[in-house]
Order: structure tokens, then C-alpha cells, then sequence
């Protein structure tokens, strides 16, 4: 098992197009998987889930469906927080919170509070992120520490960078599976993903289940990670 996954959910739309039905119901049953997913990954024991929730780009889809997801958040906080909370599940949100709508801010504040102490699968929501804005934001808070004399010049490196991200002092994710059949990370975790091993999948997310998941698995244990170095046949 690796340490952390990372998954863009992707295919919700297209799923509920190709069977006549709207796309909220598309987005609707890819809650339904994530909720199955999240569940069976803490039962196999992962210790860190990344899910790309929603990105700080689909603002710009139309108005309706944007409503529409932001009611199916709720929706999914007030009906499954509990169930996440029962098996240990520690929840926190990754994105700028600044602009939200404050019932949307409050719902996920009251996630967070609610299984901070859990020591069980540490969950982490990306909601309303952008990869890109992270780095900025991320260069930004360095450069404040330089301007007051907090941090020296010579002190940024890797880790040093990595600390102001949101995902300071998270394991960089192992695996990142993508759904839906594209073949790109859309902004998500450009950092953090330098050596991640990739699955891309042409299934649609509500049709992701907890075979997919081992499956993903199972392929991530036959890669050989070299980080750089040399592998198993010298000059690979």
C-alpha cells in the first residue's frame, strides 16, 4: 500500500450525458462513489487520500451547475461527515477559502474541526485550489519572511518551498489516478507530483468502485520508482 493517493475524479458529466439523465445526477452518483472509495481506502489502511474536488477553474462553468454542486456539498457534509467521522477519518480542506460563501466556509470549517482529532485516514479536499495559485501564494508568504527578515535567501531550497504549500508536512503522493480518459493533471498538485507515478483511466468516476481501486494499486506495486537513480538494468 502506498503512503498517499491522489485522485482527480473526472467523468460525472459525460457519465450522466451518455445515459440521457442531467449532469447533477452524474455529479450525484460520483458522491456516491467517493463515499464508497474514501471508506474503502481507510479500511485498507492508506494513510493519506488527496481528491480533487473542485478546482479553482470550474467557477467558470455555468452558473446553474455550479449552485447545483455547491448543494451537493452541503449535501454530502450534512449526510456522510458522520459516517467519515465514525471510521477516524481526519478531514482537511486544501484551496483559498477567502472568497467563499460563508455557509459554504462554515460547512468546511465544521468538517475539519469535527475529525481533527481522528488518527485514522488523514483526507485532504481540494476545494476551490489551484495548483499554480498555491505556488504563488506559497512564493509570496517566502518573500514576506525575506522582506521582514525572518528567513534568509540562502536558507530556500525544496523543503524550505514545500513548507508553505498547503500540503506542508504531507508525503508527497505516491499515486495519482485520474479518471475519465485525459491524459493531463489540470492544475492539481504540480509541486507535489514531481515524481508520482500516474494511472490514467478511461472510466468515468461514478463507474470507479473498490476493484478500481485495488486494481490501481496492484499496477502502482509494479512500478519501479527509481527517484533518479539507476534501476535494476544499469543505465534505465
Amino acid at each position: 500500500m502506498p503512503h498517499h493517493v491522489a485522485i482527480i475524479m473526472d467523468g460525472n458529466g459525460r457519465w450522466a450525458q451518455r445515459r440521457g439523465l442531467s449532469r447533477v445526477e452524474g455529479h450525484l452518483r460520483g458522491v456516491s462513489t467517493l463515499r464508497q472509495i474514501i471508506v474503502h481506502a481507510s479500511e485498507r489502511g492508506l494513510s493519506f487520500l488527496t481528491l480533487f474536488a473542485f478546482s479553482s477553474e470550474n467557477w467558470m462553468r455555468p452558473k446553474d451547475e455550479v449552485h447545483e454542486l455547491m448543494d451537493i456539498l452541503k449535501l454530502f457534509i450534512e449526510r456522510d461527515l458522520s459516517l467519515l467521522h465514525r471510521n477516524r477519518v481526519q478531514i482537511q480542506v486544501l484551496g483559498q477559502r477567502d472568497a467563499l460563501d460563508p455557509s459554504i466556509s462554515a460547512l468546511l470549517s465544521r468538517a475539519e474541526s469535527l475529525t481533527f482529532d481522528n488518527e485514522g485516514l488523514r483526507l485532504f479536499v481540494a476545494f476551490n485550489y489551484g495548483s499554480q495559485d498555491e505556488i504563488v501564494r506559497a512564493t509570496r508568504l517566502i518573500a514576506v519572511k525575506v522582506a521582514d527578515g525572518l528567513l534568509d535567501p540562502e536558507e530556500i531550497d525544496g523543503p524550505c518551498f514545500a513548507e508553505h504549500l498547503y500540503t506542508a508536512g504531507v508525503p508527497e503522493p505516491d499515486l495519482l489516478v485520474r479518471t475519465g480518459g485525459e491524459r493531463r493533471l489540470s492544475n492539481f498538485l504540480l509541486w507535489q507530483c514531481a515524481y508520482t507515478e500516474f494511472i490514467f483511466l478511461d472510466m468515468l468516476w461514478p463507474d470507479f468502485d473498490e476493484q478500481s481501486f485495488d486494481n490501481a494499486i496492484a499496477e502502482f506495486n509494479q512500478r519501479d520508482r527509481r527517484f533518479g537513480r539507476l534501476g535494476f538494468f544499469v543505465g534505465t
